[in-house]
């Protein structure tokens, strides 16, 4: 299921409980999300702010909540920061079906839609009822050492298998659906969801994939055959990764954080993930013209 459109500004549904998310591990947001937070209380919502996030930003009076609360109580969650603490937020937040938004305060920002210098009257417009939703698709990974599970996680952009610390290219096979694709030498491979097409798979000359594409692209990193291309697949497709004997140093990524060192005959299955994320955006929001901002298209 790829990405859906709904048009809410005949329909009387408000935020009433607004969780507040900031970027992690960072004190420097405090000013603008206790603002925010204020605004938010002035116009009737009940504010949670995310655990961490209110131990960054020292004591203040308003309700804490994990993320296991926030998916219980809360319509909406704002993150400000940049298209990592969105990740993490999404990550966290896709069980329970909350939807985001983002303030960017980072740097290229692809998922953060609000701009820092217009976050009250934007946030003002959302919570009266002005915005639209898209649906996200995420992946679940599974890393296998023979019959014993290692590891499993979602991830909203991509996962990527890579050289870890090494000099040296790695070597794996790729099968889809139980079908033989490639034995690949390479520094890595991506795999990206139509989010994370805009991300790493991006500066590895992969496709960028609009979010409605139900698809997945597989971007292979500096192969050492320059006919192994970028190919785009059904994202109901089950993508295994197995790490040949040569491949020493290979190491799993997700959504840009490293978790583990991968050893011979493990294997990677990749595959659209059970639940999805929902990116709130506001009104007049444009994918196309997000691409023309932030990849600088059209300019003389």
């Amino acid at each position: 299921m790829g990405t859906m459109w709904f048009n809410f500004n005949m329909m009387p549904i408000a935020f009433k409980t607004i969780a507040l998310i900031g970027r992690y591990n960072t004190a420097e947001i405090a000013e603008s999300l206790l603002g925010l937070a204020s605004l938010l209380r002035q116009r009737s919502c009940h504010v949670l702010i995310e655990k961490e996030t209110a131990t960054n930003i020292g004591k203040n009076e308003f309700d804490t909540a994990d993320y296991a609360e926030i998916g219980a109580r809360a319509n909406l969650a704002v993150v400000l920061g940049g298209d990592g603490s969105m990740l993490s937020a999404a990550r966290n937040l896709a069980q329970y079906g909350v939807p985001l938004v983002g303030v960017n305060q980072g740097r290229l920002g692809f998922m953060t839609d609000i701009a820092f210098s217009h976050m009250r009257e934007t946030i003002e417009l959302l919570i009266s009822g002005k915005y639209t939703i898209g649906e996200r698709t995420m992946l679940e990974t599974r890393v296998l050492r023979g019959e014993k599970e290692l590891f499993c996680t979602q991830a909203l952009n991509d996962v990527v298998v890579n050289k870890g610390g090494t000099g040296r290219m790695i070597e794996f096979l790729v099968h889809i659906d139980g079908q033989f694709v490639y034995d690949l030498r390479a520094d890595g491979i991506i795999v990206a969801t139509p989010t994370g097409s805009t991300a790493y798979a991006l500066s590895s000359n992969g496709p960028i994939l609009q979010p409605n594409v139900p698809g997945f692209a597989l971007v292979p990193v500096c192969p050492h055959t320059l006919s192994n291309r970028p190919i785009a697949v059904s994202d109901r497709c089950v993508i295994e990764i197995t790490i040949k004997h040569r491949a020493a140093g290979a190491r799993l990524h997700f959504d840009g954080q490293p978790h583990s060192e991968l050893a011979a005959d493990d294997k990677v299955i990749v595959r659209r993930a059970a639940h999805s994320i929902r990116f709130v955006h506001p009104p007049g929001y444009s994918y196309y013209a997000m691409l023309r901002e932030k990849l600088h298209w059209s300019e003389m």
